[in-house]
């Protein structure tokens, strides 16, 4: 009997030990991982070099995604921070601990499963566009999180479900909601006070009959209110599109005939794209230099002589 009793000790000791082992690396995770590296890498030096994204002309679905504040997160782009999800899972790939293996993989997958679910309901609910690029990266996370599951290490307590899943699911909720309240502004961000001058040229257009035209959704509209920081609320903004992007345009924008955003109009000539406050300045012939006086007097003469000249053409950074 005690012979038998210590051969049936020693082969659920050799058992429980070839459960803990694992083939490394973990091809099918391994090779899941580069393909979502290869992705979000080619969209994080695009974002850093300031190149145009293939298949993403501007005002797209894909370049209103991608130039969202959802695109950054922590000062980054958000494909940087998904490049070290994938760059994770591809390290975790070669832990030689089933067991542990598994369960790093399952965190860090249903993580970045629950994320993309997150940018993919803003980006359709909030954007009204859809970038291709996510969807394939959300794609390539749900394959990762399906594999790590049909691989979960069978007979072992250290991976059971009932406890483990619960666990993990809440606190990956917790860590997502957290990141919604950084991009809403809730937390991560500091308002500072206004920039003397920039409130001064934002008053400037405002008093001289300047027009800013632009929409909830669009990107780029967004990124002209950043240039002002705390005095965007004084620019002499008109929202075109009051109805989201699926709605009619404002009548004000449809007598103005606007088609891109953003557009302004200042003297009397048309601008599309973002302005920069130095642009502003020149085509305003602002100058907190001069008395409030003769300012009137050299918007009067700007707008005397721009009337016969012709629209200046577009910029690059305009939605459609």
């Amino acid at each position: 009997m005690g012979r038998a009793s210590r051969k049936k000790k020693s082969r659920g000791q050799a058992g429980a030990t070839q459960t803990h082992k694992s083939v490394t690396p973990n091809w099918p995770l391994l090779g899941l991982a580069l393909l979502g590296m290869a992705l979000t890498g080619y969209l994080t030096i695009t974002a850093w070099s300031g190149e145009v994204v293939a298949g993403c002309p501007t005002g797209s679905g894909c370049d209103i995604v991608l130039s969202s504040r959802w695109a950054k997160l922590f000062g980054q782009p958000t494909s940087l921070w998904g490049l070290l999800a994938y760059l994770t899972l591809a390290g975790i790939a070669f832990i030689k601990r089933a067991d542990i293996q598994w369960r790093l993989a399952w965190v860090v997958a249903l993580f970045g499963v629950l994320f993309s679910v997150y940018l993919m309901t803003v980006s359709i609910a909030e954007l009204e566009a859809t970038c291709p690029y996510c969807l394939t990266s959300a794609a390539l996370m749900i394959t990762i999180l399906g594999v790590v599951a049909y691989q979960r290490p069978r007979g072992s307590t250290n991976v059971a479900w009932r406890s483990w899943l619960p666990l993990t699911a809440s606190a990956t909720l917790v860590l997502v909601l957290a990141l919604h309240l950084h991009f809403t502004g809730a937390w991560g961000t500091t308002s500072g006070g206004e920039d003397p001058k920039l409130r001064a040229l934002a008053i400037h257009l405002a008093e001289t009959d300047a027009k800013f035209y632009g929409a909830a959704w669009c990107s780029h509209c967004q990124e002209q209110k950043r240039l002002f920081g705390a005095s965007a609320d004084r620019l002499p903004y008109i929202e075109c599109s009051p109805y989201r992007r699926s709605g009619p345009q404002a009548p004000r924008c449809q007598d103005a005939g606007i088609r891109v955003y953003p557009t302004w109009i200042i003297n009397g000539r048309r601008y599309e794209g973002v302005l920069t406050p130095p642009q502003l300045v020149d085509y305003s012939g602002f100058s907190d230099d001069i008395p409030p006086g003769e300012k009137a007097s050299r918007v009067s003469k700007a707008r005397s002589s721009s009337a016969n000249s012709p629209n200046t053409p577009g910029h690059a950074k305009r939605s459609r």
